[in-house]
């Protein structure tokens, strides 16, 4: 179909009509007869309701098989329980595919306590309770019931970080790679537009089998070792039995997801093996353009509308995506394994044109909500050499120190934002997706802040400092103290002259491997010299496909051999949560026994520097607010790497499934396809 192949009767008049700006994906067989088609090409099982926008993953994937002229459906979150929920759309021609959706389904359920969240912003009404867990899995295997002798392809974030043998952190083991209990023939991970039509045009080209060793990007199990160039990591046997080995196998794996020299990776699971392809290529411009520009209807599904639609849309639906990866290679994040570390940006003509799109809207009011990706400021390549080498292995290119060739310039971003805030009909361009500091400062560039604070900022900019000790800094891949420090003066300095009350909200997080007692009572006396008092906290989550995860589990850093110590009882745990938060009443016991421990007693007492008196006198939980800064405490999974051990919401999804954060968000998992 995609090269030039007609034969499955898809006629030019079915892609004009599939691609009409007022139709979704297929759902229904209703709609199927409504298009004339007898069967579909593909069916995508979706943990997710489906909401057609490009920063919800099968939507995406959907849209651009039907762009090379596939016939697609959705059937989102079905019934587990009944194999007959599977078979809604009848059997696909081609292939199964499936994923989880915009974020790993125990993340998506569980809070870092392990306790089951209240709602699922991406489901209708918030309501929780509409996937299982491990949903890539059950739906997989369904799938595998209802039509045994279609192809299974898997992805999604969930596939993506699961590919190899990993750590589960609720479960606490070591799990086999997702692809081999799913029993899916492939496994897609990173972003997937590109390898899912490559196996798509090999299906339809019944070269199926044959074209596997050959696509980048996706993971298949093979009886022996390929013979071209590979690494063999420690087994799937071998990581569970020792903690060293599931390292040796992390750093390994790490070492190789670069698209320009990563080699192919071999994982042996009994007597077979993972297959890990090299990386997907990242998209050119031109690809990236045609990914966002295809006929999204940027809404959910009707039949939400009674339950009031799907949460996850209002966050993103007036907001734009303007690149993905991040050379940031935040030690928490999931970014670096499932986008990478290359950037790859879309034009502004693109992005004009979608915020057009959006401006014609009947609900549109004139703001724009975000404009950025993982990081909002990295807009071009770390440096010229990676368009060609790749990005540098075993070293960083932004922290703790930004390398030397790092490319800081802001001028395309600057120009980008200015040209959407003069577009008719727009009121504000907000940029709310996170900014890299340290990116700025090592640009030396106030006038960027002044233009920020002036133009994009609603009130409040979020920062992510995550620590102040270096020690926990250095460990997490972030920037220290002092330029989290340079740039709120920057930023109260711009605010000032323009006669604004603005504010960063930055967010820190507890018990990061590497995290001691003494970091965390750092972090605190921080927080009391800067008159911050966050009224509630992000604690570290351990999920998978991340170097923190890898430190978290085997209390070694992979990349150089060391140990690593890491807060893993509850109790602990909650010592550094409660040092956060050092003036909640309820947190006064937690807080004099960490004290105590630490043998800083001289932070009891009524002295200004002291963080608690001798004896608990009833302070309330309030917010401090000084020198223009303040934590407005608002929850978001940023990146899946963190949570809110207060109430707790899983943020934006995360820009990208089956191929987003930001969890949010950080994926937020932005761009989990």
């Amino acid at each position: 179909i995609a090269s030039g192949d007609w034969s499955s009767d898809v006629c030019s008049s079915d892609l004009a009509f599939t691609q009409s700006m007022d139709r979704f994906l297929v759902t229904e067989p209703s709609d199927m007869k409504t298009r004339g088609w007898a069967e579909l090409d593909f069916v995508l099982i979706s943990g997710d309701a489906y909401v057609d926008h490009p920063s919800f993953a099968p939507a995406v994937i959907g849209r651009y098989l039907e762009s090379k002229g596939y016939r697609v459906g959705i059937i989102d979150q079905p019934d587990w329980n009944d194999v007959e929920a599977f078979k809604k759309l009848g059997k696909p021609r081609l292939a199964s595919l499936v994923t989880a959706g915009n974020l790993d389904s125990m993340l998506n359920k569980f809070t870092a306590a392990k306790k089951i969240r209240r709602q699922d912003d991406y489901s209708p009404g918030g309501e929780a309770g509409h996937r299982p867990d491990r949903a890539t899995l059950v739906y997989a295997n369904r799938m595998k019931e209802a039509y045994s002798d279609v192809p299974l392809i898997i992805g999604g974030i969930e596939a993506s970080l699961r590919r190899f043998g990993h750590y589960d952190y609720w479960s606490d083991t070591v799990r086999r790679s997702i692809l081999v209990d799913s029993k899916a023939d492939v496994l897609i991970y990173g972003m997937g537009e590109l390898q899912i039509v490559e196996l798509a045009d090999a299906l339809d080209q019944g070269r199926f089998k044959e074209s596997l060793p050959s696509i980048r990007g996706i993971c298949y199990m093979a009886k022996e070792i390929p013979t071209i160039d590979y690494v063999e990591c420690p087994s799937f046997e071998e990581i569970k039995a020792d903690k060293m080995a599931f390292a040796d196998a992390f750093r390994m794996q790490y070492d190789e997801q670069d698209p320009f020299y990563g080699r192919i990776v071999v994982q042996k699971h009994g007597d077979r093996y993972l297959v890990q392809n090299t990386p997907a290529l990242p998209l050119t411009q031109e690809e990236m353009d045609g990914v966002y520009n295809l006929p999204y209807t940027r809404k959910w599904h009707p039949k939400y509308d009674d339950k009031g639609g799907v949460p996850a849309l209002s966050e993103v639906q007036f907001s734009l995506v303007s690149q993905r990866g991040c050379f940031g290679s935040c030690s928490f994040c999931a970014i670096t394994n499932h986008q990478g570390r290359i950037i790859q940006n879309r034009s502004h003509e693109s992005l004009l044109d979608e915020a057009q799109t959006m401006i014609n809207m009947d609900n549109f009011k004139g703001y724009i909500h975000d404009v950025g990706g993982p990081t909002a400021n990295f807009r071009h390549l770390a440096c010229d050499k990676q368009a060609v080498y790749g990005a540098c292995k075993g070293r960083t290119c932004a922290a703790p120190e930004p390398c030397e060739n790092l490319n800081t310039n802001h001028d395309d971003y600057i120009a980008l934002l200015r040209k959407l805030r003069k577009l008719k009909g727009v009121k504000k361009v907000f940029v709310r997706s996170g900014l890299r500091y340290d990116y700025v400062l090592a640009d030396n560039n106030k006038d960027f802040v002044r233009e920020l604070c002036e133009f994009h900022v609603s009130g409040q900019l979020k920062v992510a400092p995550e620590h102040v000790s270096k020690r926990v800094t250095n460990m997490m891949g972030k920037a220290g103290k002092e330029e989290f420090l340079t740039f709120k003066s920057w930023f109260e300095e711009a605010n000032k002259k323009l006669g604004k009350k603005q504010y960063l909200v930055p967010y820190f997080m507890s018990s990061h491997p590497g995290c001691a007692l003494e970091d965390a009572i750092e972090l605190a006396e921080f927080l009391r010299d800067q008159h911050m008092y966050p009224e509630q906290v992000q604690d570290f989550i351990p999920t998978p496909g991340s170097l923190s995860t890898c430190m978290y589990y085997t209390g070694i850093n992979p990349l150089d051999g060391k140990p690593v110590y890491v807060a893993k009882k509850g109790r602990d745990k909650a010592k550094q949560r409660a040092l956060m938060q050092y003036k909640n009443v309820e947190n006064y016991d937690l807080v004099k026994e960490a004290l105590i421990e630490a043998n800083r007693r001289d932070l009891i007492g009524f002295g200004p520097e002291c963080l608690i008196p001798p004896r608990p006198i009833g302070r309330t939980n309030r917010t401090s607010q000084s020198s223009g800064s303040r934590n407005s405490g608002k929850n978001n999974d940023r990146r899946n790497g963190r949570q809110s051990s207060a109430k707790s919401s899983k943020g934006r999804p995360s820009r990208n499934g089956m191929t987003k954060s930001r969890p949010s968000n950080s994926n937020r998992g932005r761009g989990s396809r």
